[in-house]
């Protein structure tokens, strides 16, 4: 693994405001292709390995979280414990997750946290850098992501009610969350489906079900909105009773509260792909990071101990803290890349890249694109 310097495309902002992706430039340039990382092909193979693996162990903690009756723990509100735990014995249907890893290319990669129910950075690891790939003529690339989205799309839509339209959703005045909806919303047009959008706040209520701004009522549903959001939303107590599909489905709420990654070291522990975590740092050494549960972006995210101290700032924190081990982020040239490992429905399918210039991945991170060989 190697971090190289590439000559930018002289057009290629224009290039991809054709694809959709306008927000390349926001916060003083997020695209970067001045540089990009090179991977061998078995690193590539240990970064698949590793998604997967960790897949796995995801679905054993839910598992073990339903069963032991273990969700307030995951501070699910009361009224939703039964809607979180039945979808999970239901085995309601998920679309994708990130799992965002510590890998220098010589050490098993390490989990950092999963996001698994509001993934962004979608439209750039699919699509973006793919462009990238093939007009800079490099040997290839760990990315199937746009395949395996249409095609999980296509094997979701075959549990639905026939023609069932599926609306898609996330809030206003949010120009990154409007085009990874659409291009998500893409995805499942060109699997087939039809597709509605709604902004979350024009959706209604009419007694029975979801409407959206034409009184059309919404059965199947995918929100760029937080579950833990939803589950506190007035209108969230109508949600076990609307007869909605969800994506992401209600148990997905469990892994994306940092929480569970204190119960993946309690199951799993010394697992080569997991840090020591747990909800107390006092089984931790001096140098230790303390992740609100809901934290968003790198929002209100300590680093303490022996080594630099940093801190973010933001809303998080009232709702608790999960104390991690520190990972070792790799550095090249002052730049600490953070690789977010994507799953569609069980499969691995491909990375995206942020770096920054401090170990904290928070919103203004650069992505950078990746090849292999």
């Amino acid at each position: 693994m190697q971090r190289c310097a590439s000559p930018p495309r002289a057009d290629w902002q224009a290039r991809f405001e054709a694809l959709g992706f306008t927000f390349h430039s926001a916060d003083g340039g997020y695209w970067n292709e001045s540089a990009c990382y090179q991977f061998s092909a078995a690193q590539i193979d240990e970064l698949e390995a590793a998604t997967a693996e960790l897949h796995r162990l995801a679905l054993a903690a839910v598992k073990h979280i339903v069963a032991e009756a273990r969700c307030a723990q995951m501070l699910i509100p009361p009224p939703f414990v039964e809607t979180v735990s039945t979808s999970w014995l239901q085995h309601a249907a998920s679309l994708y997750g990130r799992f965002d890893l510590a890998y220098d290319g010589r050490h098993p990669p390490k989990l950092l946290e999963y996001n698994a129910d509001t993934p962004t950075s979608v439209l750039e690891a699919a699509v973006a850098q793919w462009q990238w790939l093939g007009e800079t003529q490099r040997p290839d690339q760990f990315n199937s992501l746009h395949e395996k989205l249409i095609a999980r799309w296509r094997d979701l839509a075959a549990g639905w009610p026939s023609e069932q339209p599926v609306h898609f959703s996330c809030m206003k005045d949010n120009e990154e969350d409007r085009i990874t909806v659409e291009y998500l919303r893409d995805t499942a047009t060109q699997a087939g489906l039809e597709t509605r959008f709604v902004y979350m706040e024009d959706l209604g209520w009419d007694g029975a079900a979801f409407t959206d701004v034409e009184d059309r009522a919404i059965k199947a549903w995918f929100k760029l909105y937080p579950w833990e959001w939803l589950m506190r939303e007035p209108f969230g107590a109508h949600l076990a009773t609307a007869g909605i599909t969800i994506i992401e489905p209600p148990w997905k709420a469990l892994l994306s509260n940092k929480a569970i990654l204190a119960i993946l070291w309690e199951l799993f522990p010394d697992h080569p792909n997991l840090l020591p975590a747990y909800f107390s740092p006092d089984y931790l050494g001096a140098d230790f990071v303390k992740k609100p549960f809901f934290s968003r972006e790198g929002a209100n995210v300590s680093f303490s101990g022996s080594r630099t101290e940093i801190k973010t700032d933001g809303p998080y924190g009232a709702e608790g803290f999960v104390y991690q081990a520190r990972a070792e982020l790799p550095e090249f040239d002052g730049f600490y890349p953070v690789i977010g490992a994507w799953i569609v429905g069980d499969e691995p399918a491909g990375i995206g890249i942020r770096e920054d210039r401090t170990p904290i991945t928070t919103n203004r991170s650069k992505f950078v694109p990746h090849f292999f060989g």
